[in-house]
C-alpha cells in the first residue's frame, strides 16, 4: 500500500461525525479530495475543512467538471455515498475497473419491492460502478451481500462518533452526575415526524404527571418545529451547534430516540460514549452495537406510546446509583467502534 494514497470521498450531506472519520483518515497520511453535497439548512453546521488536499461543494461541479476533477486527482480509491447521486456513480463507474470504487449504504434489508428490484438490477448497474462496499451493521450487510457484494469484499463499521470528543464529555460530566443526577430526558435529532417526536412529547406528558420532578429537553430543528408541543417540563432549545452542546449535556440525563424509521443513528454513539442511559425504538439500526436492553437502557415498539411511556417510568423509578451503573455501561460499549478503526477499515480495501 502506498504511504500517502489518495482518496476520493463523494459523500451527501457533511455532519461532525464523519469529518472525524475523514480526519483520522488524513492523520494516517491519506491525501483527500471531498466532494460534498450543500450544507443543510436545517443543520447549518459550520465545518473545518482544512485536513483535505482539496473540498468541493457538488453544487460547483456539473458530472463532466466532477469526473475531470477526480480525473486530475489521480486516486487510489473512490468511496461513495450510496446510488442517489447519478454523478458520483457514473464517475466511479470510470475508475472501477483500475483501483477499488466503494460503495456505501445504510439502509436495512427489509425485503420491499424497490430493494428486490434494486437486487434484481444490481448486476446490470452497480456491479458496473462498485467493487466494496462499507455499512454500518449487521443489517446493511445482508443487503449488501444481496446487492452481490462478496463477504470479503465488504466493511461493516461506516459510522463512528467523534469517540475522543464525546469521551472527553464523559469525564467532565461523570463527577457532577455521581453527585446529582440529572432528571431530564434528552431527545437530539430534526424535528420530523419519522424520528417520532410527537410519541415522545405525548409519552412525557403522561409521565410528568406522576414525575413532576422529570423533564425533557430537545434540540434540533425541521419541518415540525413550529408544530412543537408546548407543556410544562418541555424545553425546546433549538438548532445547537456542537461547541455550544456541553451545557445540555451537563444538565440532562437520559437519551431518548423513538424513530420509526432509522438506518442507524450517530447520534446514539455519541450519547453512549457520554455515558447516557437510552431509551430506543427497535427501528434505530445503532441499538445493535450500543444498547442491551435492561442494562444501559430499554428498547420499544416505535409508535407504540402506551409502551414508551412504561419505558419511561421505569427510568423515572431509578435510584441515582442504578442510573450511574447504566452510564458506565453505555460508555464502555461506545468504545468499540473510533474513527481510527473506521480509517484502518477503510485502508484495508486497497
Amino acid at each position: 500500500m502506498k504511504t500517502n494514497p489518495g482518496i476520493v470521498i463523494l459523500y451527501s450531506e457533511l455532519a461532525e461525525y464523519s469529518l472525524a472519520c475523514f480526519r483520522a483518515l488524513a492523520q494516517r497520511g491519506a491525501k483527500i479530495l471531498l466532494v460534498h453535497w450543500p450544507i443543510n439548512p436545517e443543520a447549518p453546521f459550520v465545518f473545518d475543512l482544512d485536513f483535505c488536499e482539496r473540498a468541493v461543494s457538488r453544487s460547483e461541479v456539473n458530472n463532466d467538471e466532477l469526473k475531470a476533477l477526480v480525473q486530475d486527482f489521480n486516486p487510489d480509491l473512490i468511496m461513495c455515498s450510496g446510488w442517489m447521486d447519478r454523478g458520483y456513480v457514473a464517475t466511479c463507474k470510470l475508475w472501477r475497473q483500475s483501483i477499488p470504487t466503494v460503495l456505501t449504504l445504510d439502509n436495512h434489508w427489509k425485503g420491499t419491492w424497490r430493494q428486490r428490484l434494486a437486487v434484481l438490477v444490481a448486476p446490470f448497474t452497480l456491479a458496473h460502478s462498485f467493487s466494496r462496499a462499507f455499512v454500518p451493521g449487521s443489517p446493511q450487510l445482508e443487503y449488501a451481500r444481496k446487492l452481490g457484494f462478496a463477504r470479503k469484499d465488504i466493511q461493516t463499521g461506516f459510522y463512528s462518533a467523534d469517540l475522543s470528543k464525546f469521551n472527553k464529555y464523559y469525564d467532565q460530566l461523570i463527577p457532577d452526575k455521581e453527585k446529582s443526577f440529572p432528571k431530564r430526558f434528552l431527545f437530539v435529532g430534526r424535528y420530523v415526524q419519522h424520528k417520532g417526536i410527537y410519541d415522545v412529547w405525548e409519552a412525557f406528558q403522561q409521565v410528568q404527571k406522576e414525575y413532576p420532578d422529570w423533564e425533557l429537553w430537545c434540540c434540533g430543528t425541521g419541518e415540525e418545529f413550529e408544530n412543537r408541543v408546548e407543556s410544562p417540563g418541555i424545553r425546546h432549545f433549538g438548532f445547537v451547534q456542537p461547541s455550544e452542546f456541553l451545557p445540555i449535556l451537563k444538565d440532562t440525563g437520559v437519551y431518548i430516540l423513538g424513530s420509526h424509521f432509522e438506518p442507524w443513528g450517530v447520534s446514539v454513539h455519541e450519547m453512549a460514549a457520554s455515558g447516557y442511559p437510552m431509551i430506543l425504538s427497535d427501528e434505530v439500526g445503532a441499538r445493535e452495537a450500543f444498547l442491551r436492553d435492561g442494562m444501559n437502557g430499554y428498547l420499544y415498539e416505535p409508535g407504540n406510546v402506551g409502551q414508551l411511556v412504561q419505558r419511561m417510568k421505569t427510568i423515572a423509578q431509578k435510584t441515582p446509583e442504578e442510573l450511574l451503573a447504566m452510564t458506565m455501561e453505555s460508555h464502555q460499549l461506545a468504545q468499540e467502534i473510533s474513527p481510527d478503526v473506521w480509517a484502518q477499515k477503510t485502508l484495508s480495501f486497497l
